[in-house]
């Protein structure tokens, strides 16, 4: 006779799986999308469904609800199911698309290929070469992207949550590969530790490295005259206050989704863009509300000048960001000083 089936969280400390993956869902929604083909696979192996359903699968699932709704409640002052709101705002108007959307098939041809990089073809031959029982961390996979495809607005980051599956198959595939092993890992080696230094040392540093310089500023948050900083950029390039660590008057460029329904919205950061030198203008048509430092990349530089030299702003530091520059995203970052 065969062996019975493994459960996927065995009896003892399965209570405690599914409450780690109900605080996982209550942290991160989105948590509970490779998790469902895993679930059901253990729903379906088991042979008695009934009281795995009412004795641990519902007690968790309403201990885990009842408990987000009573937090949400002493924090907002009304009951508010907060999943059903990032279903409605993500799902159903899908206010993402607003930062940019991709056709359907954007994850299979370009999204999992680049997450997964050199470890690709070992993927592929994974899939051909493991075995049937792990068939199920496949499903997990083709799942997750298939449903994050059904979605506009697509990220790498969103498929994250897959590459331990995937890397499964990967593992597989090199065991397959006996006498080219050892040069299939050297591969992987080189191929993973040469972009990661780049990336992670050289590649679009600048908007960290300026975030050094400007925490030197903060010794004049205490003093008669604090400095005040004016960043000129695309959003979310720089990590703000969460590097600066001190309250020095830090305005950015903004753009959040339109919540009010509005067809003709339009977001700072875009405005700024149109018209960068007539925004400044409108915006500081009073002096006195000038900064005292301007950050912005070297793309800008041409577009701003008469601003910058009209109101006496020299450049004080400059760091390098990338090699590969694209759009409003300069090969520098540039800090003028006023005057």
């Amino acid at each position: 006779n065969p062996p019975p089936p493994r459960p996927i969280c065995s009896p003892l400390p399965r209570q405690k799986c599914l409450a780690l993956l109900a605080l996982a869902c209550l942290v991160r929604p989105t948590a509970l999308i490779p998790w469902t083909p895993l679930l059901l696979h253990q729903f379906w192996r088991e042979p008695r469904k009934r009281p795995l359903l009412l004795s641990t699968y519902l007690p968790v699932g309403l201990i885990a609800l009842g408990g987000s709704l009573i937090l949400d409640r002493l924090f907002f002052g009304r009951w508010v199911v907060v999943q059903l709101n990032f279903l409605k705002v993500n799902v159903l108007h899908s206010l993402a698309a607003f930062y940019g959307s991709h056709p359907w098939h954007w994850y299979f041809s370009q999204g999992l290929p680049v997450v997964l990089g050199p470890h690709l073809p070992f993927f592929i031959h994974g899939c051909f070469r493991a075995p049937k029982r792990h068939r199920v961390f496949l499903s997990v996979v083709l799942w997750t992207v298939v449903v994050y495809s059904t979605l506009s607005h697509k990220e790498f980051r969103f498929i994250y949550p897959v590459l331990p599956f995937c890397m499964i198959f990967c593992g597989h595939s090199l065991r397959q590969l006996k006498r080219w092993r050892g040069a299939a890992c050297t591969f992987l080696l080189i191929a993973n530790l040469l972009p990661a230094l780049y990336t992670g040392l050289v590649h679009q540093r600048g908007t960290l490295d300026v975030m050094g310089y400007l925490q030197g500023l903060c010794q004049t948050a205490c003093g008669p005259a604090p400095a005040s900083i004016l960043m000129l950029m695309p959003c979310h390039s720089t990590p703000h206050y969460s590097h600066l660590h001190c309250l020095l008057p830090l305005r950015f460029l903004e753009c959040p989704p339109d919540l009010t329904g509005n067809a003709s919205y339009v977001d700072e950061a875009a405005r700024f863009y149109t018209d960068p030198q007539q925004w400044l203008l409108e915006e500081f048509s009073n002096t006195s509300l000038l900064p005292t430092h301007v950050v912005f990349f070297n793309v800008l530089e041409q577009d701003i000048s008469s601003f910058l030299g009209t109101n006496g702003y020299t450049r004080s530091a400059s760091f390098f960001h990338t090699h590969l520059p694209q759009g409003r995203t300069g090969s520098y970052v540039y800090v003028y000083e006023r005057n």
